[in-house]
């Protein structure tokens, strides 16, 4: 949290007046904790006995830090709530920021999610399911539990900006997706929120878990690298819909649940393959945020076609579109990967500078490599 406020920006710093509106507006209830933020201030204590230190606003007996100070809230760390609320984040005791996602008992998600992640699975280059780290029960409701994960970013923040960089999206998802029916588990739900990825390589320092631009203080902006230099792995997370199959078992699932809401076949009647639905379900999201969003990605289509076919029978399998996208990857030269991705939304002038701007900076790096290695 943010209390060394003699290295707070000018803009930080309120008129006295100001400061004491917004003191009374504080003490009238805003910024106070809503019933999801309390009900995680109340496991507080129980999380920190197991090494897990949640941020300073979920403290019991939490005093704004502004208040008393000519502060603007918005510069302080614990006026910064919660967005969603099964998940907050917390610290280890070795400094490892997690996330920290509360279920219900009953649900099969930590059952599979721990099939996926057991001992020999997380060893395979494959598997792009988020790692548990841990798992324990709520102290006071016996029906919740808890899993650990580390904390992971939405795949698309920050944006792509190079074709090769869709590329590795699209190979790391379809692999994983590949490897997760190879085991007889199908996600059911790994739309694009359902697809987070570690971010690390692309920052030197760590983000504000909910304030995900700025530093941990949620004061100061960061600015990612580009991760056609510095590659990110890819993971499916949420498996409230996963289902799993034994050996011979018909792999046949009825339900309408789900995030895209596209898939043809989402019936709570008639029985469907649940691996073609997840087919569908990436084809459509490289369709959307991709191909429909930048130039260039024309290579794509013929695969995005078959994976969204109407008729799931003619869909390919993950591995099949894995080695067929693969062999379309093969075919593209190196060069290329490093092409700037052009929105389709940019106008004809926007496109030209943006261009132009990413060839001068293609060539400084250039130069800055050619230097490093004399």
């Amino acid at each position: 949290m943010t209390t060394d406020f003699a290295n707070l920006p000018p803009c930080a710093r309120l008129s006295p007046e100001t400061a004491e509106r917004y003191a009374i507006a504080t003490e009238k209830g805003g910024w106070e904790l809503d019933t999801v933020e309390m009900w995680w201030r109340d496991r507080q204590p129980y999380l920190a006995s197991r090494g897990y230190m949640l941020r300073p606003r979920y403290h019991a007996g939490w005093k704004p830090s502004w208040l008393g100070t000519n502060v603007d809230p918005e510069y302080c760390e614990d006026s910064i709530e919660q967005l969603l609320p099964q998940i907050l984040d917390a610290r280890k005791d070795d400094g490892t920021v997690v996330c920290l996602k509360k279920l219900k008992c009953t649900t099969n998600e930590i059952e599979i999610a721990r099939y996926l992640t057991s001992q020999s699975n997380p060893r395979d280059s494959r598997n792009h399911c988020v790692p548990i780290l841990d798992t324990f029960h709520d102290p006071i409701e016996p029906e919740t539990t808890y899993i650990a994960m580390p904390l992971l970013r939405p795949f698309d923040d920050p944006e792509f900006g190079a074709f090769g960089e869709v590329l590795d999206f699209i190979n790391q998802t379809l692999e994983g997706i590949a490897f997760m029916h190879s085991l007889n588990v199908a996600h059911r739900d790994c739309a694009g929120p359902n697809i987070m990825m570690d971010a690390r390589p692309l920052y030197t320092q760590e983000w504000h878990p909910v304030r995900r631009n700025y530093t941990t203080d949620g004061v100061y902006e960061l600015q990612p690298r580009a991760r056609i230099d510095f590659p990110v792995r890819y993971f499916f997370v949420d498996f409230g819909l996963a289902t799993r199959f034994e050996p011979g078992q018909p792999r046949r699932v009825t339900g309408g649940k789900g995030r895209d809401q596209d898939v043809p076949e989402l019936s709570n009647v008639v029985p469907y393959d649940p691996f073609k639905v997840d087919v569908f379900i990436l084809g459509h999201l490289y369709q959307t945020d991709f191909h429909e969003k930048f130039h260039g990605l024309d290579a794509l289509v013929p695969l995005v076609h078959s994976m969204t076919a109407v008729d799931p029978s003619v869909r390919p399998s993950a591995q099949l579109a894995l080695n067929i996208f693969q062999e379309v990857r093969n075919e593209i030269e190196t060069a290329t990967l490093r092409r700037r991705l052009a929105r389709r939304d940019e106008s004809f002038p926007e496109r030209v500078f943006n261009d132009a701007l990413a060839a001068v900076r293609e060539s400084a790096k250039s130069l800055a490599i050619g230097w490093m290695s004399l």
